[in-house]
């Protein structure tokens, strides 16, 4: 399960950021991830309850929003997004090429934003 060591990094970014502007308590951590990213949301999810739990992140929501696969054309440079069932020859819907496209979208994994609150405008 490589959620875990995802969300142990996630856990240390997040908490750097807080450290560096000076937040006390975060809401919200917005991830996205790549559809061929080999991600589990539902294990992400898990795993960063667990690491979470009885830390200053205990509350935090996670909110995960999934990029589909996107592919260019080797041919004809055309972007679009094969269907599922077509990934092993993916034919390009513009000149039919099924060979060298190249993958523009689906392998991502980042954290986008983060909802924080920062003592010092609570007052």
């Amino acid at each position: 399960m490589h959620e875990l060591a995802i969300a142990e990094s996630m856990i240390t970014i997040v908490q750097d950021e807080m450290a560096k502007h000076g937040l006390t308590q975060v809401s919200k951590i917005k991830i996205v991830y790549g559809e061929i990213s080999a991600i589990v949301p539902e294990a992400l999810e898990t795993a960063f309850a667990m690491l979470t739990a009885n830390t200053s992140l205990h509350q935090a929501i996670i909110e995960l929003e999934m990029k589909p696969m996107a592919v260019r054309c080797g041919q004809c440079s055309h972007e679009f997004e094969p269907p599922a069932e077509e990934r092993v020859l993916i034919p390009c819907p513009q000149c039919s090429n099924i060979l060298g496209h190249e993958i523009i979208a689906g392998r991502e994994l980042y954290i986008e934003y983060l909802e924080a609150e920062n003592p010092k405008e609570a007052k």
